[in-house]
């Protein structure tokens, strides 16, 4: 009788520990949750930034990514300087076909002669960030590429370079020997830490291609990052990834529109289309530099974004 009782006795107290266990595990877990939404909801504050606040429309509808309906973002990469307001070093225009399962990707050069719309003036498109900050430079694209422009990405270049340290660093297929200073991009496989990577998609005169051969690097970099942040092991990098998220990047994306994006992305299998202008000519006026674009190109172009957007 009294070993039943003690049986029973060890029975009760083996229960209390594995239910103290899997309490104290639970309690952890969600905690981490609480942590997590917590960080994510303060950094999607931080970022946030819907256009139709900064243009002043409030008529203007702010879009809602959905797995049906196309959508077109414009990326912009901004080299912020101490006392300036900065130039935009990248514009890249993406535009998404969800049900096609297709991306398209332009890299407009920054050089570009365009009208600059809010400002009154002709120069080169990377001032439009200059002149009128996001909505100047999301006006100037939508009219030079005559297709709306629903998103933005703003990413200080220099925070960049944390983005991709913090997510340790991204892997891509060099198609050229590339030297710079001191920086040596051999042909094939390289992993590149922030710094690498920056200095890799800001090369231009060390490349044969100058501004076109620029752009294919941007891609890949962009596509590495994408892919290399949508990997389960980034998670545990979460925190730290959100902290620099916060400090260097702003957007019109909801957390409900990454979310869905997120899902998009994993159906598209790299299946990402370059475009490029590359029968552009390069003048001189006024004894400054443009890049021209060819019109035949130019049309063609934005005939392709604009049957991809529907």
């Amino acid at each position: 009788m009294e070993k039943n009782t003690k049986r029973s006795k060890e029975k009760k107290s083996k229960k209390k520990i594995w239910l103290w266990i899997i309490g104290s595990l639970l309690t952890i877990f969600l905690i981490f949750i609480g942590t997590a939404y917590y960080t994510i909801q303060k950094t999607m504050n931080k970022i946030n930034t819907p256009l139709v606040e900064a243009t002043g429309d409030e008529n203007e509808v702010q879009k809602i990514v959905t797995k049906k309906d196309p959508f077109s973002v414009l990326m912009l990469g901004v080299d912020e300087r101490k006392n300036d307001s900065g130039r935009s070093d990248t514009m890249i225009v993406i535009t998404v076909n969800p049900e096609k399962h297709t991306m398209k990707m332009l890299s407009i050069p920054r050089d570009t002669r365009t009208e600059i719309i809010g400002h009154n003036s002709v120069d080169k498109i990377n001032h439009a960030y200059a002149f009128g900050g996001v909505p100047m430079a999301v006006n100037t694209v939508e009219r030079f590429l005559d297709i709306p422009i629903d998103y933005y990405v703003f990413v200080n270049m220099e925070g960049f370079l944390q983005i991709i340290d913090t997510i340790g660093g991204v892997t891509i297929d060099n198609d050229m020997d590339l030297t710079y200073n001191t920086y040596h991009y051999p042909k094939g496989e390289i992993t590149l830490d922030g710094d690498n990577a920056l200095i890799f998609s800001r090369i231009r005169y060390e490349d044969p291609r100058g501004d076109f051969g620029r752009q294919i690097r941007q891609r890949q970099i962009i596509e590495a990052v994408l892919k290399k942040a949508s990997t389960p092991s980034i998670l545990l990098k979460a925190t730290d990834m959100l902290d620099v998220v916060g400090e260097n990047v702003r957007m019109n994306f909801t957390m409900k529109d990454l979310i869905q994006l997120q899902s998009i992305y994993k159906q598209m299998d790299g299946n990402i289309e370059q475009l490029s202008f590359k029968e552009g000519d390069g003048k001189r006026i006024d004894n400054i530099w443009y890049f021209i674009p060819k019109e035949t190109e130019l049309e063609k172009i934005k005939s392709d974004l604009k049957v991809h957007l529907q």
